[in-house]
């Protein structure tokens, strides 16, 4: 088991080894530790390695110059100067917030970034200041839109974060697949098969091969298949690429470049890296933010007392699980596969750090 607050440390540091300001670098570290704490392993700090092997290969850019490249009273596009996103949705979300303080809404859309981590870290970020963050980004294509064999989307998750009063805010944070593409790489890992509906191969067909991307497969859109309503999930995903990258300027669809580096960049872009979306309403520009909560705390606990099926104890709001698993990390630390510790081994071997 590791503390967050020592792999925390581990992430800046190797940040810091790539060039990164001290600023920039806590900033990833904290995003990325806090996919690990809620749980979502696959987004966490066995994604470092990744980052730095994007770093060597050219493809990423320890230290951006993130600037606003247009921008109205609550809107802006911001060019991430080929960052990691962890540096810069964070900081497009503060600008979306700033928007929000004087027109009501503040909507960022970002071009020129990378993967950004968690996509629930940057709207809970809004739901800090009584406000209802939204965050989305596009992803490397490896979803097939239904009724194809094509790879053409990203996982592209949306998350919502809604303030509450004495409740804890209710945190949406989903891919628009049945799963996140780190889920297959984790079994992967421990070698298990993954659950029928998650894959097809290179031909259609079902496939619980946890390797079946790196043969020729693809992900499915969430509802697996047509008549589970996966063209509901293509639509889910298909609006964040385009808000993602088609609004601000950056790649979409094939066009994405891959977050593993020895993938090679696709032909003839459409635009620059990859795009997020990301937003803020302020509450009180629709009604007062103390009674809004307050009917929230009524929403939580109404939701949570609805009678549970045979089998189950609590019905769960968005948020929950997420909340318990952060709680039980913190108190008794963080379990690492080991694949992944290997991997920060090797990392600390190569910028000369320590890692136990």
């Amino acid at each position: 088991m590791y503390t967050a607050k020592y792999l925390q440390n581990f992430i800046k540091n190797v940040f810091l080894a790539m060039g990164s300001t001290n600023d920039d670098a806590s900033l990833a570290a904290e995003v990325l530790i806090s996919a690990d704490l809620r749980g979502v392993d696959s987004h966490g700090v066995a994604r470092l390695s990744g980052y730095v092997r994007l770093w060597e290969k050219g493809r990423l850019n320890a230290t951006p110059n993130v600037k606003i490249v247009h921008e109205t009273p609550s809107t802006a596009v911001i060019d991430g100067d080929l960052g990691a996103g962890l540096m810069v949705a964070p900081k497009a979300m503060k600008i979306a917030m700033e928007k929000a303080k004087l027109a009501g809404t503040g909507w960022v859309a970002v071009k020129n970034s990378n993967h950004y981590g968690i996509a629930g870290y940057h709207s809970m970020m809004a739901a800090e200041e009584d406000m209802i963050g939204w965050s989305m980004t596009n992803a490397s294509a490896l979803v097939s839109p239904t009724f194809s064999k094509s790879k053409f989307l990203g996982t592209n998750p949306i998350s919502v974060a809604i303030p509450a009063d004495k409740e804890p805010p209710v945190v949406i944070d989903m891919a628009t697949t049945p799963v996140a593409n780190g889920k297959l790489e984790v079994l992967q890992r421990k070698g298990e098969s993954i659950p029928e509906g998650w894959a097809q191969d290179e031909n259609g067909n079902p496939s619980t091969d946890a390797a079946i991307l790196k043969k020729g497969g693809a992900m499915l859109p969430l509802g697996s298949d047509r008549v589970h309503g996966s063209h509901k999930g293509y639509c889910l995903g298909s609006l964040v690429d385009i808000l993602s990258a088609v609004l601000p300027g950056a790649n979409y669809g094939p066009w994405v470049p891959p977050f593993v580096a020895y993938a090679p960049l696709p032909e003839n872009p459409v635009g620059e890296g990859i795009g997020h979306f990301l937003g803020a309403m302020r509450v009180d520009a629709f009604r007062p933010a103390d009674e809004f909560k307050s009917h929230m705390d009524n929403w939580i606990t109404t939701f949570r007392n609805a009678v549970p099926c045979e089998g189950h104890d609590q019905v769960l709001v968005p948020g929950d699980p997420e909340r318990a698993i952060t709680a039980e990390r913190l108190k008794n630390g963080i379990d690492l596969l080991p694949p992944v510790v290997e991997d920060l081994k090797s990392l600390a071997e190569k910028f000369k750090l320590s890692f136990e």
